[in-house]
């Protein structure tokens, strides 16, 4: 029998009519699948903590397939910071690195990148898993059927099993005491089943309440919220090492720690529109600004930050650091505020810099240097 699993539709931001036509067309196959409870929700990023969407998505303690516009490892971390959690499904879609990529990768993770602690290690992991599907993959839905009914035989057989809430869910991510009482007495036309599925209030179909029955659904969620563009930093807690250089660098009060004293987005909405500073400066590339045009921004698959070569810095472009310290500058410029130049933020990393050796790197730079090209 198959496993029951909800698919999230994320719209994008964009009012392409090519994109809008492939999310319906996607909308309609999930909704006539057996064994998948569709929905449609404004795009991930744009939801706030303490929406609808939101709250519908902590609600959910199966598997979950989520489609959208932005980067698998964007998406991922999006959903995170909403506090819904899961083992990392893996997809044949996203992850499609050739041999070579592959084996550089491996081959560039030295032995100080191993040791290094990373945030994620220390957290909960659900017991289900999620799967962040790139809409931008394929040009017709129906490709991404053929990816949904892989998923569904693969969590069908596999060990991984549904948990309740208590087993997936940690308790500093478990849903406030108002947001229990709003599931209880919804005031949309969404509500939870019993088993941590989406249903209609009513019960009639669509998300319905279901322990492995893969009967199709007939209709599909949509939630529909104001959900106005918003920019501000995702952490990679797969990546993040908690140095705290993004909370020095930032002078806009984004950044703050939790009680464990763990770096986190504390007012995203302090971030200055279309600034992705921080995530220039940060060694690990664990800050994401899903809507950047920069895929490496954006999501795009980490490098690891150690061994990046910047060759823009051999023909006299500025290195990131520079180039983050002028992108605050203009930012505090516009607030009305005096810029700090890299007087501010990074002095640490400038220091630890001086009192590196050279290596092998840059003798070659310095050589390039001497030849004056």
């Amino acid at each position: 029998m198959a496993r029951r699993i909800s698919a999230v539709v994320s719209q994008g931001q964009s009012h392409n009519p090519r994109k809008r036509e492939l999310e319906e067309e996607l909308v309609t196959l999930l909704m006539m699948e057996p064994g998948i409870d569709a929905a449609v929700i404004p795009n991930l990023y744009d939801v706030k903590p303490d929406g609808t969407s939101a709250l519908a998505l902590q609600g959910v303690s199966g598997d979950v397939i989520v489609f959208s516009w932005l980067y698998e490892r964007a998406a991922r971390w999006t959903l995170d910071r909403l506090d819904v959690r899961g083992a990392e499904g893996v997809s044949t879609i996203n992850a499609e690195l050739d041999e070579d990529e592959e084996g550089d990768s491996e081959a560039g993770d030295s032995a100080d990148e191993e040791k290094k602690s990373r945030v994620a290690d220390d957290r909960p992991v659900p017991k289900r898993r999620i799967y962040c599907l790139e809409l931008s993959a394929f040009e017709s839905a129906a490709e991404f059927m053929v990816e949904v009914r892989r998923i569904q035989k693969e969590l069908t057989t596999s060990v991984v099993s549904l948990g309740g809430l208590d087993d997936w869910v940690s308790p500093t991510a478990k849903p406030s005491p108002e947001s229990l009482e709003r599931f209880a007495n919804p005031t949309n036309d969404t509500a939870l089943g019993s088993n941590g599925t989406l249903q209609h209030a009513e019960g009639s179909n669509g998300f319905h309440a279901s322990n492995g029955a893969a009967e199709p659904a007939v209709d599909v969620i949509r939630i529909d919220e104001s959900a106005d563009r918003r920019w501000y930093p995702v952490i990679d807690f797969g990546r993040c090492t908690n140095c705290m250089e993004c909370i020095d660098f930032c002078l806009f009060g984004v950044y703050g720690i939790d009680g464990a004293e763990t770096i986190l987005v504390e007012q995203p909405d302090n971030c200055r529109k279309g600034c992705p500073a921080c995530s220039r400066v940060c060694p690990e590339n664990a800050i994401i600004f899903p809507q950047h045009k920069s895929p490496a921004i954006a999501g795009a698959p980490a490098e690891v930050g150690t061994l990046k070569i910047d060759l823009s810095r051999l023909f006299g472009a500025p290195d990131a650091v520079e180039q983050a310290a002028r992108e605050r500058d203009e930012q505090l410029v516009l607030a009305g505020r005096e810029t700090v130049g890299l007087t501010v933020g990074i002095p640490k990393r400038q220091e630890e810099n001086a009192t590196e050796s050279k290596d092998e790197l840059d003798d070659l730079i310095d050589g390039l240097d001497e030849l004056d090209i």
